[in-house]
């Protein structure tokens, strides 16, 4: 189990987060990963994913963007995520987690479901402490963070139901990446909006979120190995 830890931002200010640590390896560093919050918040559901990161054996830091609040029904989900400075997120919460992780790290990758998997998408564009990123159902606006300017291993996991991450929007940035060049792996699965939450039986989708796991871990021993 992990704790929550504070770390420092690039502007010097402080923030905060949950720690997931992998068990030591006397050959090498291990490597790190960032996990991003959907817009629920920094809750049980996310430190539990970064716990599974540590068992798999990387040290995991899921920032706390909401400062310690959490929704509990869609409209304050709604709210809270309307009112997250989402340059300032990714410029300073998410950098300070990858640079918290670089102390101890080795390579790092970022990982994020939702508000998050738009996050990991922004993350992949603007920072260079970052090796690969992993994305969950989530699409940034393209005047903040254009696809087709990533510049690492990428992997996205789209629902083929998805109200919100629609499958027009998925097949935009499947093409900007081609076009680009961008090094991606897109999947699709028929389930809906958020089939990777066990916390919410009425979208979770077992059988594909046990796909979409073996595929992120799989990806990031690739491209995060020493």
């Amino acid at each position: 189990m992990g704790k929550m830890i504070e770390f420092t931002r690039p502007d010097g200010a402080g923030s905060r987060g949950y720690l997931s640590e992998a068990a030591a390896d006397n050959d090498s560093a291990r490597p790190g990963v960032i996990v991003i919050q959907e817009w629920w918040g920094l809750n049980e559901h996310i430190c539990g994913i970064a716990d599974r990161f540590a068992a798999a054996g990387f040290t995991a830091l899921a920032p706390d963007l909401y400062r310690g609040r959490l929704a509990s029904t869609p409209d304050e989900a709604r709210h809270l995520m309307g009112g997250l400075d989402f340059p300032d997120a990714t410029f300073q919460d998410v950098r300070g987690a990858a640079q918290h992780l670089a102390k101890q790290c080795g390579k790092i990758g970022v990982t994020g479901f939702c508000m998050g998997g738009a996050l990991t998408i922004a993350a992949a564009v603007h920072l260079s402490e970052l090796s690969a990123a992993v994305c969950f159902y989530g699409i940034p606006p393209k005047e903040f963070a254009d696809s087709g300017k990533i510049r690492i291993p990428f992997q996205g996991h789209f629902a083929n139901q998805d109200d919100w991450c629609v499958p027009q929007l998925v097949v935009e940035i499947e093409r900007e990446m081609q076009t680009a060049g961008v090094p991606a792996q897109v999947f699709r699965y028929d389930a809906a909006h958020a089939f990777f939450n066990a916390t919410r039986p009425d979208v979770y989708d077992e059988a594909n979120a046990k796909r979409a796991w073996e595929r992120t871990l799989a990806f990031f021993r690739a491209h995060l190995s020493a």
